[in-house]
């Protein structure tokens, strides 16, 4: 297989960049949805207790604007507990086609429930189904439980508004640092954070490789 190193990448200089981190943000993932065939919405989310044990895993991006970036999720599974307890996360993104990274930084609320009741009757009635069923994170004797739980669910709830559970929602994570990152050759990659300043204005400053 070539090393990616081989291909020619465009640069990713400050005076092409958006001021806005936002902006960038958005202009990176529009153009990775055109190329990237599969979930380019997936972010690693890494979380940590309040003692610093960190732990990651990935999840879909639901929505993002200047108030932050928002994925949902059982209040109740690992991340949820730990998100309660320490609100600063970090997210990255990583699109192998164009060659890009992008690192957040920033703290995490829960979304309003009517938010959340909003985007939960947006999914699959499996999906709705499944966040009452799982106990997310758990330790179950078996498979059969969750499908024994499923069958039980499609009875109840057969030809009516499925409820949402009350443990189930969003977080929306405000980010304080973008790091936006571009593969360039001989490994001399371009780097480029935005860190929000006391004024509330963003700084824009080159990292090396």
């Amino acid at each position: 297989m070539p090393d990616v190193d081989q291909y020619k990448f465009p640069a990713l200089n400050e005076e092409d960049v958006d001021p806005n981190p936002f902006k960038q943000f958005e202009r990176w993932f529009r153009e990775a949805e055109a190329v990237v065939p599969i979930l380019p919405n997936a972010m690693t989310l890494a979380t940590t207790t309040k003692e610093g044990v960190p732990s990651t895993r990935v999840v879909l991006l639901k929505d993002f604007d200047e108030s932050g970036f928002v994925f949902y999720t059982n209040y109740q599974s690992q991340k949820g507990r730990e998100l309660d307890e320490n609100p600063l996360a970090a997210l990255s993104f990583y699109w192998a086609e164009p060659a890009r990274q992008v690192r957040i930084t920033g703290t995490a609320t829960r979304t309003t429930r009517s938010e959340s009741e909003a985007y939960f009757h947006t999914r699959p009635i499996d999906s709705q189904l499944g966040a009452w069923a799982s106990n997310q994170g758990e330790v179950i004797s078996s498979r059969v439980v969750l499908e024994q739980r499923m069958e039980e669910l499609l009875k109840e709830y057969a030809g009516k508004r499925i409820p949402l559970p009350p443990y189930w929602g969003g977080y929306r994570v405000a980010p304080f640092v973008f790091e936006f990152w571009q593969n360039r050759a001989s490994r001399l990659h371009d780097r480029l954070r935005y860190k929000l300043g006391s004024a509330g204005k963003w700084i824009i400053e080159r990292l090396a490789p």
